[in-house]
């Protein structure tokens, strides 16, 4: 039984200043894999390090669309970094509309030019939509990120979303907040996605699961949404383990460690 956690930031200060005991933790709850996941350029060779350091470590490259007035990653300068070997992603990208106000022009731009780099290089797209999915879904459609593939993280959206991404062929990631007893909506999706295209993440060091919320949250935690996610479906958490690992291997082309 292992279980892997597909977005985390592990280069972020809460989780680096005790990278030692976050991995032994990892370990000891049968995480055998994470995804350590870029938000901004000035900040990617921690993430990569991490990644380079650690062999059940992976990195992503690009710019979350929170970030203003950072480093704007053009398509080429996005391609070039995504060939190291351990990076495996394009993002995190996408559209949020939930801490920006005004014209966000410049985040439609941004995800564009994700899209765009993640087809050219032939890596799946990590997605972040946050009160923004009529026109996250819009411009995977324009850009045809169906092309590239890749995974709409945390997901919190409706079902009607989660089919449209679905079409498109991307995974779906179910975070902590499955496990938060009001959040009817996100585990009525959790009940409806094919179990071959669930993933399972922490999102750490934010969103910690029950019985953890509240707290810092670290990539170890992810097993509580693989037992959540089972119960929705009617399955052990092994196997709820077991699907979800084989579902990250096949979306972003890795063997088993």
């Amino acid at each position: 039984m292992s279980f892997v956690d597909s977005h985390c930031h592990l280069n972020f200060p809460e989780l680096a200043e005790n990278i030692t005991d976050v991995l032994a933790q990892m370990r000891q709850n049968d995480v055998s894999t994470a995804l350590c996941v870029s938000v901004n350029l000035a900040d990617f060779p921690q993430v990569l390090a991490l990644a380079e350091q650690h062999p059940n470590i992976y990195a992503s490259v690009g710019v979350h669309p929170d970030y203003e007035g950072v480093e704007e990653p053009d398509v080429a300068r996005l391609v070039e970094l995504a060939k190291h070997p351990k990076v495996i992603a394009i993002g995190e990208t996408g559209l949020d509309y939930f801490r920006l106000k005004g014209d966000l022009e410049w985040q439609r731009a941004r995800f564009r030019n994700h899209i765009r780099a993640a087809r050219e290089c032939g890596k799946p797209l990590i997605i972040h939509t946050r009160e923004a999915a009529a026109d996250t879904l819009r411009i995977m459609a324009e850009e045809n990120a169906a092309g590239a593939g890749g995974v709409m993280h945390c997901f919190t959206e409706t079902w009607e979303v989660a089919e449209a991404a679905l079409a498109m062929g991307f995974y779906i990631s179910f975070s902590g907040i499955v496990t938060f007893k009001n959040a009817k909506q996100i585990k009525e999706v959790a009940q409806r996605v094919p179990l071959e295209r669930i993933l399972l993440e922490t999102d750490a060091p934010y969103l910690a699961p029950a019985p953890h919320r509240g707290k810092l949250n670290q990539p170890a935690y992810v097993k509580h949404v693989a037992e959540e996610v089972g119960l929705l479906r009617g399955i052990s958490v092994d196997e709820a383990g077991q699907r979800t690992t084989e579902n990250f291997m096949r979306l972003f082309g890795l063997r088993a460690i």
